[in-house]
Parts: structure tokens; sequence; C-alpha cells
């Protein structure tokens, strides 16, 4: 199991311990692959919203084969391949490992078309653009979206949402490096700020109208050009703070335009039982249909979780990094 040590910032080091037979509404999982997050590297850098007693596992998803069940699993059967919903606490339920034990309720048997890579490299990008823009924007066909960050998991993720009911999926990357590939990832529009105008850009894309919803993982001086290009009544979804900068509050365009500027984790999704069902079979569907496609920029191996880490870091990626066991 790769743990993080004393010295946070440097150590990710893989580590051998006894793991302990699932307790009651476990399921213990053999694993063949595992996504690799940015939550994970900030919480090596201690700037992720929960804080380790090290030293730690770490990971938040997983896809594998049951090899044991707890006391009172009715739902799985061993050998059945399955991948894992990010839990609240990643300390508590670290996903990095040969061998992760991780309650009954965060599993999910994936559609059987997936292979290891794939269902390792689901459900945190979809979980938490599915929360963002359909159970709180309520995204629907005729609607803009602008997604900034767009070439990560998530952004490319959301690009997939917003095609799947129909809308129109605006893509804002750091540069025209990405352009292309964002394109034929179904961006209807690619917008580069260090290269154009964003609120002019954003504003001849869309009309008068504007966007009428923004997902944000970045914010910074970005955040007011991206409210003016919204439209009256719109929601703007911040849930991720990528930029080093201060964010200004763009306090007249909030007045003006009466704008919702709203906080977002996935939890909200993954700890309401209701809600996490929605999603799982939104997004279940749209693996089945092809409609959602993960797209996997690197594959590690185990042995190479460091490297696969200072890769994430580097910010260079094109959607997900996973790891093979």
């Amino acid at each position: 199991m790769p743990t993080i040590g004393p010295d946070r910032s440097k150590v990710l080091r893989i580590e051998h311990v006894e793991l302990p037979p699932p307790g009651p509404g476990e399921v213990q999982i053999r694993v063949k692959a595992l996504g690799v997050n940015r939550a994970e590297a900030l919480l090596r850098a201690g700037a992720y919203i929960e804080t380790p007693k090290l030293p730690s596992g770490l990971g938040l998803e997983a896809a594998g084969v049951i090899e044991a069940l707890g006391e009172g699993v009715k739902d799985f059967a061993l050998g059945d391949a399955v991948s894992v919903i990010p839990p609240r606490s990643m300390i508590r339920w670290p996903a990095y490992g040969e061998l992760v034990t991780y309650p009954a309720e965060l599993v999910v048997k994936h559609p059987p078309s997936l292979d290891w890579q794939t269902a390792a490299a689901v459900w945190m990008q979809y979980l938490t653009a599915y929360g963002a823009l359909i159970d709180i924007a309520g995204l629907i066909s005729g609607d803009a979206v602008v997604i900034t960050a767009a070439s990560s998991s998530v952004g490319l993720a959301a690009i997939q949402i917003a095609n799947k009911v129909g809308a129109t999926a605006i893509a804002v990357t750091r540069t025209s490096a990405k352009r292309q590939a964002l394109l034929d990832a179904g961006a209807a529009e690619v917008v580069v700020p260090a290269e154009e105008d964003l609120t002019a850009r954003l504003s001849e894309i869309t009309g008068p109208r504007g966007a009428r919803v923004v997902l944000d993982a970045i914010g910074g001086p970005i955040f007011e050009p991206l409210t003016a290009a919204m439209a009256r009544g719109g929601i703007l979804i911040e849930y991720g703070g990528l930029s080093p900068e201060p964010t200004p509050f763009p306090l007249s365009t909030v007045l003006a335009k009466t704008l919702m500027l709203r906080g977002y984790l996935v939890h909200e999704i993954t700890g309401n039982a209701a809600k996490l069902q929605a999603a799982k079979a939104f997004i279940l569907e749209g693996l089945e249909d092809g409609t959602l496609r993960p797209i996997i920029d690197r594959t590690f191996a185990f042995d190479q979780i460091v490297e696969a880490h200072r890769y994430l870091e580097s910010n260079e990626q094109f959607g997900k990094i996973v790891v093979t066991i």
C-alpha cells in the first residue's frame, strides 16, 4: 500500500501492511487498477480538506475483483468485477493498494464492457461533473455551459455530460495546444484566455443571452470575465481553486445579472443516498450507451506511483491518469 511519510511533500512509498478481513457491511477488493486524482496530490501537500496523521494511505478510486465479503453484504458475490465510489475520507478508506476494503454502499458493479483501467477512471470525474451540472444547475438542452480546466478529467466528463443532455459545451483551456483535442472530445467551442479576450470571445459564442452555467475549477482573475459573459440569473459553480491569485468578487455584475455563485464538493452527491443513486443511474446509462467515455491520458505500473504523481503535478495530462496492478 502506498503511503505518505512524515515529509509529505517528498515521500510517497509502497509499504507492506496486514489488512484485516472486511467488517460488517464491508467488501474487500483485489485491485486491478486505480485512478490518480488531484485530491491525492493535495493531501500529500497538506492542502486538502482533510489532514492525515502520518504515515497515511491515500487514493479515491479503484477497480478490481471482490475477494471477501463482510457480514450482512447481500448484493455482491466473490469474483464480482467492481469499482468504487470515492469515499468522504481517503484517510479512512484509502484506494491505493493491492487489497482494499470499502463499505458495500460505495461499491458498484460496472458495465462488463469496461476494462480495468477504464473502470478505475469513472467515478470521481463523472460524479463531480454530474453533481454540478445536473443536480445543482439542472443543465438542459439549449443551455450554454462554460467549462474551465477543460482538459482535466472532470472537464472532459463535463463536456460529455453537456452533450448527453443537448447543451452546448464551451471549453476554456490555458493554451491552444489542446484546442483540437478538446474539439475532438466534444467541445462545441474552445477559448484560450492567454491568446484571446475571454469575455469578448464568450460573448461572441453565446450571443446576447450569455452562458447560463459556468463550471469553474480555477478561481482567481478569471472569475470576473467569466461572470461578465453569463446570462441573467445564471449560476457559476466553483469546485476548485487552482489559481494561486486572489479571487475578486464581481459585485456589480452579480447584482446586475442576479447571478448565483455556488461552492460545491462531490460529497454532496456521494453523501446523499438518493442523489448518489440518481447519479449512478445517469452515469451507468451513459457508459452503456457510449455517450460517456472515460479518456485516459497515461497508464503507469504500480511501482511507478511516484512518477504518476509527478506527471499529475506537471498539469500536462489530457484526461485521467491510471495505475495498474
